[in-house]
C-alpha cells in the first residue's frame, strides 16, 4: 500500500500527546514534579474590518463608548480565567498580563497583542492566546452595530520562555511598534 500511513495505535498517539494517557484517554497533566519557573508568552491577532469601522474605534468614536479599554480589560479579566473555560488547563498565578493593540490603516484590521508572565510550573501560553481572543472579540462587540461584517483571524503564539520546552519564537512576524 504505497503512499498510505500506516495507522497509529492509541498508545503511539498517547505517547506523544501528553493530555492522553496510556490507554488514550483524556487527563490532566501532573505538573507536580516540575519545577517553578519564569514563563512568558505571547500571542496575536486581528480584527479585520471596514476602513471607517477602523477610525470610528481608533478615534473613540462609537456609541457604545471607549473600545480600546473595554478590550484590553476583558483580554486581561480572560487571561485571569483561563483554566475556567479551557477544560484541561492548569489554574496559575499570573504575574503580568499586558494587552496592546496596534491599528493597521493600510490592511483596515486591529492587530491585537497580549503578553502573559508566570512563575509556575506550567506555561502561559493558553492565557496569552485567551487573552488575545477576548480583546478581539470584545472589539467585534463594540463595533458590530456599524460593520457586522468584521472578521477574527490569526490568533497564534508569537513566542514563548521558560519550562522545560525553552523558547519559541514565530518566524516571520515583524516587531510590535513601541509606543
Amino acid at each position: 500500500m504505497a503512499g498510505k500511513k500506516p495507522i497509529q495505535t492509541r498508545r503511539a498517539v498517547s505517547s506523544r500527546l501528553t493530555h492522553l494517557d496510556a490507554r488514550g484517554r483524556i487527563r490532566m497533566v501532573d505538573v507536580g514534579g516540575k519545577p517553578v519557573t519564569r514563563r512568558e508568552a505571547i500571542a496575536r491577532g486581528e480584527v479585520r474590518m471596514a476602513p471607517a469601522t477602523l477610525e470610528a474605534i481608533v478615534g473613540g468614536k462609537l456609541k457604545k463608548g471607549e473600545a480600546l479599554a473595554a478590550a484590553r480589560i476583558a483580554g486581561i479579566m480572560a487571561a485571569k480565567r483561563t483554566h475556567e473555560m479551557i477544560p484541561l488547563c492548569h489554574q496559575i498565578p499570573l504575574e503580568v498580563v499586558e494587552v496592546d493593540f496596534n491599528p493597521d490603516g493600510a490592511n483596515s484590521a486591529l492587530q491585537i497583542q497580549a503578553r502573559a508572565v508566570t512563575d509556575a510550573r506550567t506555561g502561559v501560553e493558553m492565557e496569552a492566546l485567551v487573552a488575545v481572543s477576548a480583546a478581539a472579540l470584545t472589539i467585534y462587540d463594540m463595533a458590530k452595530a456599524i460593520d457586522r461584517a468584521m472578521e477574527i483571524g490569526a490568533i497564534r503564539l508569537i513566542a514563548k520562555r521558560g519550562g522545560r520546552s525553552g523558547a519559541f519564537v514565530r518566524a516571520g512576524e515583524p516587531a510590535w511598534p513601541s509606543r
